[in-house]
Formats: structure tokens, C-alpha cells, sequence
């Protein structure tokens, strides 16, 4: 099993309130599985209900964000002897400290950062530049239309199939969670 893996995921609670529920409900069971939280170290939105059912679990929570996430007062304020929050200066030092820190990534519902931050490691993975699984968990269909869209480019051959079957789906957290450590 992994003992690490980052989470990118949404700074805003989006409209669904079921969908903040779920993503604490993940965070507290990364926790209870003894896997340490890495994420965007964020205080509010699906970041914050992730990082505090982590924290309420007894878990590990490892947070990097940007100085001028800090500055917008983003980042997540109260902390605890299982909290470690690390201030970079920009966002690339903080993917970077995030990828080196995990042994594995999951995307959870988000925006844009979460796309790019997603895109960016599933990429770097179909270049060889690293070896870690990547994966959506994908809460109430929340990832269907992407998964289709990359069976899309998938089929118009702008993508390798394998890169697309390397790509972890599913809407278990155990189911997914056992994947990725394979």
C-alpha cells in the first residue's frame, strides 16, 4: 500500500454539497489507512473539507502552497503536531515538492488547477519521467465526460491506449487505492 500520496483536488466547495462530504469522507480514510495526505496545503473549498477529515482522523497531512496563496491568507491557518505546512515561492516549486513527495497522485473534483495539476503528472508519467501511478476518483461520475474525452483522443490517435489504461478510474477509494499501489 502507499504510505503518500498527493491529492489535487478543488479550492472552492462547488455546488454540491454531497461532493464536500465525500472528499472529507476520503481525507478521513486516507487517515484511517495510514496514508499520508500530500496536497495544495489550501484552507477552504474541497481542499479544506480533504486536508480537515485527515486531520480529524488522526491522519498525516503534508501541505505545500505558494507564498502568495499565503499572502491571500488561502492557506490552511490552523494546524497541529500532524500538520506540516511548507510555503514555496512559486507554484512550480510546489508541484515539484509535491511530486517528490508522493508515491502516488489522485485527482479528485476540481477546477483548472486540478486539471493542471493532473495533466501534469499523468504527462510526465507517459514520458517515463517518473514511475508513480495516477489516478481519478471519480465521486458520482464527477470525471466521466473527461474519461470520454480521452477515449476521444484516444480514437482520433492522438493518444497511446496504453497512457489511457494507466490512468486509474474508479469510484471506490479501496478499489482505487489498491490499484494504485500495484
Amino acid at each position: 500500500m502507499i504510505s503518500r500520496l498527493a491529492v489535487f483536488l478543488g479550492s472552492r466547495d462547488g455546488n454540491d454539497p454531497d461532493l464536500a462530504n465525500a472528499v472529507y469522507a476520503v481525507g478521513r480514510g486516507l487517515a484511517e489507512r495510514g496514508i499520508e495526505l500530500v496536497y495544495g496545503a489550501g484552507g477552504g473549498g474541497l481542499m479544506g473539507r480533504l486536508s480537515q477529515g485527515a486531520i480529524d482522523g488522526g491522519g498525516e497531512v503534508y501541505g505545500v502552497i505558494p507564498r502568495f496563496m499565503v499572502e491571500r491568507e488561502w492557506g490552511r491557518v490552523d494546524g497541529g503536531p500532524r500538520v506540516a505546512t511548507h510555503v514555496v515561492d512559486t507554484m512550480h516549486q510546489r508541484k515539484a515538492m509535491m511530486a517528490d513527495r508522493a508515491e502516488a497522485f489522485l485527482a479528485l473534483p476540481g477546477g483548472l488547477g486540478t486539471l493542471e495539476e493532473l495533466f501534469e503528472v499523468w504527462t510526465w508519467q507517459t514520458l517515463a519521467l517518473h514511475g508513480k501511478p495516477v489516478g481519478l476518483l471519480n465521486i458520482a461520475g464527477f470525471w466521466d465526460p473527461l474519461v470520454a474525452m480521452m477515449d476521444r483522443i484516444r480514437e482520433a490517435g492522438f493518444l497511446h491506449g496504453s497512457a489511457v489504461e494507466e490512468l486509474v478510474v474508479g469510484d471506490d477509494l479501496d478499489d482505487v487505492l489498491h490499484r494504485l499501489s500495484r
